[in-house]
């Protein structure tokens, strides 16, 4: 008596080899094109997350000077090791690169000591927390977590317009 596995092996070796090929090629193909990441996924990959942040944090005004120039100050509680705060990194410095002339962008390492009265003072419990200043230091707005960048420009644009 003959199997049903004995048939199906029959029909697939009677089969041409190449359509078999080009069964197994198609199957690959697609298999590849439907389970690729996401172009923007891609893009931003952990270490540059941390990467962009750190030259952020280097290049980030310092919090004494934005205290004395009447700007509106844009606060960024963060820690290194936040993989939230890594992929903020790209919308926090777009901000800079759209608003940086009229706005302070300050960067605060909540595991530095230096900054734990800052810290307390804003109520910093999660990373990433942005606090927006007036540039009388009133508080407009605080966001924790993850944000969209038009969020941020929202208010932006009402703060600098």
């Amino acid at each position: 008596m003959v199997s049903m596995a004995d048939k199906v092996s029959d029909k697939i070796l009677s089969r041409p080899w190449w359509q078999l090929f080009i069964g197994v090629l198609v199957t690959v193909v697609a298999t590849l094109l439907l389970t690729r990441p996401a172009a923007s996924v891609m893009s931003m990959t952990p270490l540059s997350g941390l990467m962009t942040l750190k030259a952020m944090a280097a290049e980030a005004m310092p919090y004494e000077t934005a205290l004395a120039n009447q700007k509106p100050i844009f606060i960024e509680f963060y820690a290194d090791w936040c993989t939230t705060c890594q992929s903020m990194a790209s919308t926090v410095n777009a901000l800079h690169k759209a608003y940086g002339e009229q706005v302070n962008f300050v960067m605060l390492d909540i595991d530095d000591p230096q900054w734990a009265e800052q810290v307390a003072e804003f109520g910093a419990s999660g990373v990433p927390q942005f606090t927006l200043l007036e540039g009388t230091q009133q508080s407009v707005k605080t966001w924790i977590g993850k944000v969209p960048q038009p969020v941020f420009r929202s208010v932006f644009d009402q703060i600098v317009g």
